[in-house]
């Protein structure tokens, strides 16, 4: 197992961007948002954790999770935010830790939208925050999402601030006009494969 690295920034900064650079450069990526769906379809004690906290709505009919019901929920109350990452949090951390003590490269990125909320980047080498201008952020999301530019702003003043994340990370990448997304990714994967 090589060094642990954690790529993290708040929604639409271009987090999965950058973390699909470090694939294409070969460097094995875990995506902690993509694994914690996919651990809610599948991990029976989540579901059953899901079920007694929500309540059947969570599961559609044909046992796929109720994405547009839960998110409904959670981004509308922080205590049942709170809930469902009491639930999930544990077991992506867990599932991440895995995966990553079974890789054989000299570094591997986990991919994670709450890195800094959840704790996780404490069992990480280095972390590297993406940060992206707010009204891009904005255009991106709402774009990406199909949502308005309220549900946008309410998503992310859910979110830990800019200013506490750059405190807290090892390195910042600046995804906008005046800064190469690729050029700095390229600089970080030099700097950890000779770590």
């Amino acid at each position: 197992m090589g060094l642990k690295i954690g790529i993290t920034g708040g929604i639409g900064v271009g987090k999965s961007m950058a973390a699909r650079i470090f694939k294409v450069l070969g460097i094995p990526t875990y995506d902690a948002d993509r694994e914690a769906k996919d651990i809610m379809f599948k991990s029976e004690a989540v579901r059953q954790a899901l079920l007694k906290t929500f309540g059947k709505e969570v599961y559609l009919e044909d046992g796929q999770l109720n994405r547009a019901w839960l998110s409904k929920q959670v981004f509308s109350n922080a205590e049942e935010l709170a809930k469902l990452n009491a639930i999930v949090h544990p077991a992506v951390i867990q599932d991440a830790e895995d995966w990553a003590s079974a890789q054989t490269s000299l570094y591997s990125v986990k991919e994670a939208a709450l890195l800094f909320e959840s704790g996780s980047y404490k069992k990480l080498d280095f972390t590297i925050l993406v940060t992206s201008p707010e009204s891009v952020r904005i255009e991106r999301v709402m774009k990406r999402d199909q949502v308005t530019e309220e549900e946008v702003r309410r998503r992310m003043s859910k979110q830990m601030p800019e200013s506490e994340k750059e405190k807290l990370a090892d390195f910042i990448i600046h995804n906008d006009d005046d800064h190469s997304l690729i050029v700095q990714v390229m600089e970080l994967h030099k700097r950890f494969f000779h770590s």
